[in-house]
């Protein structure tokens, strides 16, 4: 059975709303990192908190209350089959910005975004509770901010403007990281500044909105960009997702995912970022 892209949409915001509902419940205060379950993941500065895993949980439980046989696959959880799957996946990363999120920089997101069956992004929500901006987009209906009661649909960056914006970010990998700042300048040629906040969903849907001009970063996860690089593209922007091992499939590898790039903005800045 084929499901309305509108019908996906609603399930996407109520499930990210779930995951944002826990991650607002974060104490107050800038050195509480004892008091939010923080474990490191391996790699210096990727972190995990006991609110990824509730976020995770509130987001899975909402999606599964609506359609309880769609596969799922998020960033703490791994992959959840249904024995009879309808063939439509969810990606969901229920803390984009963890790292933020323990040194309270408001910079973060619970991102939930279906794909169907073809690998064919259908609707995709990136909430982010301390800046009160919720993001949305449906295949075919546009891409949306709703903000302080105001929802305004957006059109991306502003054609031809001076003083361009790019926004990026760096990979925990020390060797991929001396990489990226070796090649800074060459990425920073034609823009007069870059942005680098800590989420990769909020700086795809930052391009959406006309905040920056462009995207581009190595190394991201499906999980990542999923919901934001589909509210950048129904926004109007020219996006590029990698061609890389969906998770259903076991992933690709980490020296693959680490070459790869993702990116958006307009399209005479497409040819900004290496291929």
């Amino acid at each position: 059975m084929t499901a309305d892209v509108l019908e996906l949409l609603a399930v996407a915001q109520a499930a990210a709303a779930a995951g944002a509902e826990v991650l607002s419940g974060r104490p107050s205060g800038t050195n509480i990192a004892g008091n939010l379950g923080v474990v490191n993941k391996g790699d210096a500065g990727d972190w995990v908190t006991a609110f990824d895993v509730a976020a995770e949980n509130a987001v899975r439980e909402a999606i599964m209350a609506s359609r309880p046989d769609d596969t799922i696959t998020g960033e703490e959880h791994g992959t959840t089959r249904s024995e009879q799957p309808t063939g439509y996946r969810w990606s969901i990363d229920p803390l984009d910005g963890t790292t933020n999120f323990i040194r309270n920089i408001v910079y973060y997101a619970t991102s939930v975004a279906v794909a169907d069956a073809d690998g064919v992004w259908l609707a995709g929500v990136v909430n982010a509770p301390a800046l009160g901006r919720v993001y949305s987009a449906a295949r075919g209906q546009g891409a949306w901010l709703e903000e302080g009661g105001h929802r305004t649909q957006l059109n991306g960056p502003v054609l031809g403007r001076t003083g361009l914006i790019v926004a990026s970010g760096f990979s925990y990998d020390p060797a991929t990281r001396a990489e990226q700042f070796a090649g800074l300048g060459g990425l920073m040629d034609g823009f007069a500044d870059l942005r680098r906040l800590g989420s990769a969903a909020l700086d795809l849907c930052m391009v959406a909105d006309g905040t920056c001009d462009a995207f581009g970063e190595r190394g991201l996860n499906e999980h990542d960009y999923a919901a934001g690089a589909l509210i950048a593209e129904e926004a109007g922007c020219w996006v590029r997702r990698p061609r890389l091992t969906s998770p259903v499939d076991g992933g690709p590898s980490d020296a693959d995912r680490l070459q790869a790039w993702t990116c958006a903005g307009t399209l005479e800045l497409s040819g900004k970022f290496p291929l």
